[in-house]
């Protein structure tokens, strides 16, 4: 059989399958994948006492995290009969597809000659990965990634090559890095007040953030106006959680919070313990405290912990005993 007899042919809404007649030897066809949407899609016919259409997604990491919900109507056209006869499913609304049963129509009807499937989805999909109800990847998906991207590289840019700076960032003794009062404002409710009230910083146009270098000064800028660099990051991270933390900024404190807890070692895990400690991250804190304890690993740092334990506040002390003696008893 020739590779046509597979492809689905498509529009930007519509696919068609023409399909030559199933012979009794030909039982079950099954098409090319074809796209529309964000989406790999497959059909197969199948002749039994009755005809079964199948439409259902290709199975990848998409379509576990965002199956699709499709509205689509599809219909059987007979294209060797006369005047095109046609069998018509009721209209599909809103029905999530995720494997190949999802979407099963079965023709109680006998029948010769070539046919074609047409389908046109109406629309397409997804639920946000945080829940709530599916929006159209049609309605405003491209122009809203679109209009994301162009506005984060606008922002990069106006960071990047000092366009209409309006305030100073004094980092250290390293170096300035011009900056503007609008997008740290709307960052930050930290400088937002340094920005509203007769402050030195709204005095002079400037900001010394003393207690970073410029490189950590600098990820935190880039942080801040979206131009995200993931080695960067990771090599500034704790310095990064000390901004967030004084100048209030949710999201990288919780970002900084989550990468902590990724990689603990031997080698910085007593410091990531007075990190979580100073910073108030409970999660970090006790994936550290599992860490020495549950896991025996303070008995390979002794020396590194006993020098720990002559500098750690008090309460953070009696909270690794007391981890200890739980630990103890489980024993």
């Amino acid at each position: 059989m020739s590779e046509q007899a597979y492809r689905v042919e498509t529009a930007p809404r519509l696919a068609q399958w023409r399909i030559d007649n199933i012979s009794s030897s030909c039982t079950y066809r099954k098409s090319d994948p074809f796209k529309v949407g964000l989406w790999n899609w497959y059909l197969t016919v199948e002749k039994n006492k009755q005809l079964y259409v199948k439409l259902y997604p290709e199975m990848s990491s998409l379509t576990r995290e965002q199956p699709p919900v499709a509205s689509f109507n599809i219909k059987l056209v007979f294209s060797s009969s006369p005047n095109r006869r046609t069998i018509v499913h009721p209209a599909v609304c809103d029905k999530q597809l995720k494997n190949n049963d999802d979407f099963v129509w079965a023709i109680d009807n006998s029948f010769t000659g070539r046919f074609i499937i047409d389908i046109e989805f109406l629309d397409l999909k997804t639920v946000p990965p945080s829940g709530g109800e599916p929006s159209s990847i049609w309605s405003s998906h491209h122009i809203e990634k679109h209009s994301e991207n162009t506005a984060l590289a606008s922002f990069a840019q106006m960071l990047a090559e000092g366009i209409h700076t309006d305030i100073t960032i004094n980092a250290a003794a390293d170096g300035s890095i011009g900056a503007h009062r609008a997008v740290l404002a709307a960052r930050s409710p930290v400088f937002r007040s340094m920005f509203s009230h007769d402050l030195r910083e709204k005095e002079l146009s400037t900001v010394d953030i003393s207690d970073m270098s410029f490189e950590a000064c600098q990820a935190f800028l880039n942080y801040i106006y979206g131009n995200f660099q993931p080695e960067e990051f990771l090599r500034h991270r704790v310095a990064l959680l000390g901004a967030a933390d004084k100048y209030d900024i949710a999201d990288l404190k919780e970002a900084c919070h989550e990468s902590l807890l990724e990689d603990i070692d031997a080698v910085n895990v007593l410091e990531r313990l007075h990190t979580a400690y100073l910073y108030g991250l409970p999660r970090l804190k006790g994936g550290c405290m599992r860490y020495l304890v549950n896991f025996g690993k303070i008995y390979e740092l002794w020396d590194d912990f006993n020098a720990f334990l002559q500098t750690a506040d008090r309460e953070l002390i009696a909270e690794i005993f007391h981890e200890i003696l739980v630990a103890w008893r489980g024993f």
